[in-house]
């Protein structure tokens, strides 16, 4: 990732992002992220990076009548469809290294999947310690290392050989986090103690291997990155490293591994 890495993507790459991301890779780390939290009604929760909202929606469920939860994101894209899909919930668009959020004002803060996008994450870490309570908790989910991925290491290896370099620095922020000792050291550095960590291996489920490679090349910045035919090679290769991961019934249910790293505010 480079420092002008910003990820910022128009509306329709944010409603492939909803409708294919979010069901076929978020939905099944929202709630292991609430759990690891503690999430109970009662709470003030913030959601860092919230893209469209999933974790929110989901903690939203959580609390029902009894408490609070707000989103936010520095992309307006996610923003408009994460309240297109709940506009009852609170959205704000907001750089999560100047939170604009008084000191202490949640229970909870939590970020899914966004920390390796975050140009310092030290101080995004730091931000969420802020506006924490004491007692209150930060969590978040990140994938592991890419060598620890079975299945997507050898997808992002295709993306690099046929994307070049440009395109393959952009895939790989997406792994960039997966070093637990680093995860921390992180959250010592903001301040947070208790420090837990657990490793979980999800499913990224797809109708098709065309139906992941889709999901991550229009759900993402690399679709205007690559020309038609460096798509369809990418689509090409990934069948075949892919295949092992189709079950009898033709669809893809790939393997991928992430971190849940809570800390407490002293």
């Amino acid at each position: 990732m480079t420092s002008t890495e910003t990820f910022q993507i128009p509306l329709e790459t944010a409603e492939v992002y909803e409708a294919r991301f979010v069901p076929g890779l978020f939905a099944e780390w929202a709630p292991l992220l609430a759990d690891a939290a503690g999430v109970r009604p009662g709470q003030e929760v913030l959601d860092v990076g919230c893209g469209t909202g999933i974790v929110a929606r989901t903690v939203a469920d959580r609390l029902g009548d009894d408490g609070t939860v707000v989103g936010l994101d520095l992309n307006q894209s996610m923003l408009t469809v994460a309240r297109r899909v709940r506009p009852d919930l609170e959205w704000h668009q907001g750089d999560v290294g100047n939170l604009p959020f008084p000191d202490r004002a949640f229970d909870i803060t939590l970020c899914q999947m966004a920390l390796m996008f975050f140009p310092d994450r030290a101080r995004a870490l730091a931000e969420m310690a802020r506006v924490t309570a004491p007692g209150g908790t930060v969590a978040i989910v990140v994938p592991a290392a890419l060598p620890d991925q079975p299945a997507y290491d050898g997808f992002v290896s295709i993306v690099a050989d046929e994307a070049g370099p440009d395109a393959a620095s952009l895939v790989q922020t997406y792994w960039s986090c997966g070093d637990l000792d680093e995860l921390r050291a992180m959250f010592e550095s903001a301040g947070l103690g208790s420090i837990t960590a657990r490793t979980h291996t999800g499913t990224a489920h797809f109708d098709t291997i065309d139906g992941l490679v889709i999901t991550e090349v229009e759900g993402s910045p690399l679709i205007d990155r690559i020309d038609d035919a460096t798509y369809g090679r990418i689509k090409e290769r990934a069948r075949d490293v892919l295949q092992p991961y189709v079950t009898d019934d033709g669809a893809l249910h790939a393997p991928l591994v992430g971190h849940v790293v809570t800390g407490t505010v002293p």
